[in-house]
């Protein structure tokens, strides 16, 4: 008898183990599949009287081959290369919006500055003068498309947040149903390997599009935290993430934690890795820092070219009206937690000084401050109005209260609503309200390069006479107040001169060429209402436009520099994050394939193995049961 049950559990052992393997073949190629292996045990032994007898072999249990250790670097590692690549795919879409060459913003900005050239030797050629509204008709067109481009963009993505949120949601709901089958199981000596791995893959799943953290609960279920500790998993228990516009910027995401109908907003920083991270990243920081790039290449060129514009005359005679709509003053968005009704808002002080970025104004017991939010700059003042980066701040509608916060966007619809002004060739102000004429006794070689207004000073027009010195410097007579101080005090007070180097007095730029000898002398003043036509002092004050220090010491025609520059910048980090996280995540997950993963070539030396094995169980079985045949039929006789 005891030879018949050796054989029995034998071929039962060995037949369960075929299984197993069987099972192993089988799921090969099933994601997140862990090789699985019978775990075989003496069955003991029995004493008689001629010594100690073994009783066979059994099946322990069936165990999955699992590092716990190796599996979570995998999920951490991929969590990490999921934000980096999902972020890399968004910002080579943003790059797309910017294209080099001929249809680069970059050729649009310089072909409507260099379009003044013509008008500055014929500004009377009303062809020349449809040019220069042409070419800004196109720069104005280029930057609209683009900031419809980043509008779409930005709804896609934004888009693309919820889904993925719902995407979380899902696996969480799908978490804690395996934890409550996996909690029905405890109590019994196995482990259900299958439900193991289902699990294992949901979490993949789950930190292939938010990081989380795992910490094993009660009967064998495990809890998932996401954004440190907020728990999304407890148990058989879900809770749920929901994407929400920020009630204060309209193109930014907040992504909040809701369990029992309390819900808190997490930090984007918060969130770790993952594709969730990797789009809010992209959607709140660089999708926005490109917008407003790109708003501040509107505001501060259109403001500019407003201003210059404005210092010259038309055809008629009459000062020059805005050249592009004005943008609006850009207005606060109060915080729904403000307590007072004021009203805030930012116009252009300095086209030159502007910041590409967004605002917070907060109101405290004993004034303002104001947050530049793309560095977290802040800047305290009294009261309001307050000039800060170009722009000035004011109140609009008193009544905020000490705790009230404003977002302020500047930028915002800038680049969006651009839109020339002037509608036809005459009204383009291509002339000087100033006029220059040099001494008839001039000796030296001095010649006029360029006089065009920088300034609506009062004293522009006023009559003022130059006159070189002995020593090459001049001396001028009826400035006006608010000029600079002469750099030779006298006697008579004299300022240096530089050939080439641009005189600024009275609210005009005066350039001359050439040496000067003493006594020359030139003379300003208003322009004649007979010389206007041929008059293009103005458009030499729009051509100085494009050496203007502009963007944070870049000149106005190079100021889509800045937008290339910093868009390369981030895509080349943003691919270098990408390799480097990828190919870390792939070690990881190399490592633990290599612990749990099935290798066919091991599996079918196993199966010969226990096939063999379970042919030697089967042919002694049959000695057995013969032997114990031909023992009755002994005994019977």
């Amino acid at each position: 008898m005891s030879s018949l049950n050796i054989a029995t559990r034998a071929l039962n052992t060995n037949l369960a183990a075929l299984q197993v393997i069987g099972h192993n073949i089988a799921n090969v190629n099933t994601p997140g599949y862990s090789r699985q292996t019978v775990v075989l045990s003496s069955a003991g032994y029995q004493f008689t009287g001629g010594g100690y007898f073994g009783k066979g072999v059994e099946m322990t249990t069936v165990e999955r081959a699992h590092n716990e250790y190796l599996t979570r670097e995998a999920r951490q590692t991929g969590s990490v290369a999921a934000a980096d690549a999902a972020r890399l795919a968004r910002l080579e879409q943003l790059e797309t919006v910017f294209p080099t060459g001929e249809k680069g913003l970059g050729v649009a900005l310089n072909d409507m500055l260099n379009a003044w050239t013509d008008l500055s030797s014929a500004p009377g050629n009303l062809t020349a003068r449809t040019v220069v509204i042409a070419r800004a008709d196109e720069f104005a067109s280029r930057l609209r498309d683009s900031a419809g481009q980043l509008d779409l963009m930005r709804n896609t993505t934004q888009q693309q947040v919820k889904s993925v949120t719902e995407d979380i949601n899902r696996i969480a709901q799908d978490l804690a149903k395996v934890n409550q089958r996996i909690i029905e199981t405890a109590g019994t000596a196995h482990t259900p390997n299958d439900l193991y791995d289902q699990r294992d893959q949901l979490l993949r799943q789950l930190s292939d599009k938010v990081q989380i953290s795992t910490v094993p609960g009660d009967a064998g279920s495990v809890n998932v935290f996401v954004a440190g500790s907020q728990p999304l998993v407890l148990g058989a228990q879900a809770a749920k993430l929901a994407a929400q516009t920020d009630p204060m910027d309209s193109s930014r995401i907040t992504i909040n934690f809701v369990q029992g109908g309390v819900s808190t907003a997490l930090a984007d920083g918060s969130l770790g890795g993952g594709e969730l991270a990797g789009v809010v990243r992209f959607l709140n920081d660089d999708l926005a820092a490109a917008a407003n790039q790109l708003g501040r290449i509107a505001l501060a060129t259109s403001s500019l070219v407003n201003q210059q514009h404005a210092l010259g005359l038309d055809l008629k005679g009459n000062p020059g009206q805005n050249f592009f709509v004005p943008p609006a003053a850009a207005k606060g968005l109060a915080s729904p937690a403000n307590g007072g009704t004021g009203q805030v808002s930012a116009a252009v002080s300095d086209p030159q000084a502007l910041i590409a970025s967004d605002y917070e104004l907060r109101v405290e017991a004993g004034g303002f401050s104001i947050v530049r939010l793309s560095d977290g700059n802040t800047t305290s003042v009294g009261a309001l109005p307050a000039e800060v980066d170009g722009l000035s701040f004011q109140v609009d509608a008193a009544g905020a209260v000490p705790g009230d916060r404003f977002r302020i966007r500047p930028f915002e619809a800038a680049a969006r609503n651009l839109q020339v002004a002037i509608d036809a060739p005459e009204q383009l102000a291509v002339a000087s309200p100033v006029m220059v004429t040099p001494g008839t006794g001039n000796s030296g070689s001095l010649s006029v390069e360029k006089l065009y207004a920088v300034d609506n000073s009062a004293n522009l027009t006023d009559p003022v006479t130059i006159t070189f010195n002995a020593d090459g410097s001049f001396s001028a007579t009826g400035l006006g107040p608010g000029n600079p101080p002469p750099d030779n005090a006298g006697p008579p007070p004299s300022y240096n001169f530089k050939p080439g180097q641009a005189i600024v007095l009275n609210g005009w730029s005066l350039t001359l060429r050439g040496n000067p000898t003493a006594g020359d002398s030139f003379s300003i003043g208003a322009s004649p209402s007979n010389a206007i036509a041929q008059s293009a002092g103005n458009a030499s004050g729009m051509l100085a436009l494009r050496d203007l220090a502009t963007f944070d010491g870049v000149p106005l025609s190079d100021g889509y520099v800045s937008l290339f520059s910093d868009l390369g910048t981030r895509v080349q980090g943003a691919q270098f994050a990408a390799d480097f996280s990828a190919g870390v995540a792939t070690a990881a997950e190399q490592a633990r394939s290599n612990v749990s993963g099935v290798n066919l070539d091991e599996e079918a030396a196993r199966l010969l193995q226990f096939q063999q094995a379970y042919q030697a169980s089967a042919k002694f079985l049959q000695i057995a049961q013969s032997t114990f045949d031909s023992l009755l039929q002994t005994v019977g006789r």
